[in-house]
């Protein structure tokens, strides 16, 4: 049983430091007046149009990927549940 636990515990703190790594990871681009920065966990951190920052459309954009992180997740821990992984998420 503590066996379980400790493995649990391992792997969400391993999970934890790929997540901080990930932030870190930035990739910005541009096209036809606009720049878009994101990082490697899908958060939006910047939008400008013609140099001038959209914080509104950035905000949106963040919100809604994380309703779909968040609907991904729940599916994800049903079928984990249903394999009797359930411990795991």
């Amino acid at each position: 049983m503590f066996d379980k636990v400790r493995s649990i515990n391992k792997w969400r703190k391993a999970q934890a430091e790929i997540e901080k790594q990930m932030e870190q990871i930035q990739v910005s681009n541009e096209r036809a007046g606009y720049k878009v920065t994101v990082n490697a966990n899908n958060k939006v951190l910047e939008i400008f149009e013609e140099d001038e920052e959209n914080k509104v459309l950035r905000d949106l954009l963040n919100d809604t990927l994380k309703e779909a992180k968040k609907k991904s997740e729940k599916k994800l821990r049903g079928q984990a549940d249903s394999l009797g992984l359930g411990d795991l998420l």
